[in-house]
């Protein structure tokens, strides 16, 4: 089944697939709603209240490597693979991942480049998220039958994840563009992270392109067109390799995503991201703008 889904679907299509009773163990939608502490929104409870109807959650923090000491790691292979085939996801399921933030899109496509990532390419993100699903009156329901299991087989793609010692080696070779998708603010070490005991800054040589701009504003992903431009006025060659990040390398995914959209779909992310960068680098290579006292 190593069929490429369309990368983007929309809300119409979906609905049309619910109401056909077409959403079973060949088509899976997930909620994979996360939010930041500074957003005081819980996605559990959320879920449990309002949700697409045949849609399970998945949670970035459970599907993680409990190891780290950073936020939703990447989990192992057999993690991945028995977290969702729990959630009635196999090799053959065409999966679509949504959130419901504000943006229209946060966490989803994390999930989504998940996917990818462990060899999954039938996955498809909801362009405008269960916000414009809601604003076009579409059903939705609190509630959840979790699905009968399934058999999924994981196969990482490493090459797609860059660790902190690729990230300090780049800074000298240059091999890779980084680009930053945190607001620009926090970026230029203005505003504070949402973190605690983590400054703000950026990564040498890092471009920002902050993740919302990727959306236009209900919440849907830019037209390719758009998108190129975006990224020539930031500067970024798509012809040329490039990275993911921001704060602990969710957001990252705009990025990959919008790429991938522009027919650069390599884009690798960052996992640690900033949270990781910070606490590990030298000085030196921690571009932060010190404010002047007032």
């Amino acid at each position: 089944m190593g069929m490429q889904a369309q990368t983007l679907v929309s809300a119409k299509w979906l609905a049309n697939m619910v109401n056909r009773n077409l959403v079973g163990p060949g088509l899976r939608i997930l909620d994979t709603s996360w939010y930041l502490p500074t957003m005081n929104r819980d996605a559990k409870k959320e879920f449990a209240e309002t949700h697409i109807p045949g849609a399970s959650c998945f949670d970035i923090d459970e599907c993680s490597d409990k190891t780290s000491k950073y936020d939703h790691t990447l989990p192992s292979e057999q993690f991945f693979a028995d977290y969702v085939g729990n959630l009635g996801i196999g090799n053959g399921s065409h999966v679509v991942v949504y959130d419901a933030s504000d943006f229209g899109a946060f966490s989803c496509t994390r999930v989504w480049w998940m996917f990818r990532l462990f060899g999954h390419p039938q996955v498809s993100v909801l362009n405008g998220g269960f916000r414009d699903w809601v604003k076009r009156g579409y059903p939705t329901t609190g509630t959840y039958t979790r699905p009968e299991g399934a058999r999924f087989t994981a196969t990482m793609n490493r090459s797609w994840v860059k660790s902190f010692e690729d990230m300090t080696e780049n800074i000298n070779t240059q091999q890779f563009q980084v680009v930053d998708v945190r607001p620009r603010e926090r970026f230029l070490g203005l505003e504070p992270e949402p973190r605690e005991g983590v400054k703000s800054g950026h990564i040498p040589g890092s471009k920002c392109m902050p993740f919302w701009e990727f959306l236009d504003k209900d919440g849907m992903m830019l037209p390719p067109k758009k998108l190129r431009k975006f990224f020539e006025k930031s500067q970024i060659d798509l012809n040329k390799p490039l990275i993911g990040t921001c704060g602990s390398g969710v957001t990252a995914c705009h990025m990959v995503l919008a790429a991938h959209l522009c027919g650069a779909p390599g884009a690798s992310v960052y996992d640690g991201s900033w949270d990781e960068w910070f606490t590990k680098a030298p000085p030196e290579h921690v571009a932060t703008v010190v404010k002047p006292e007032i």
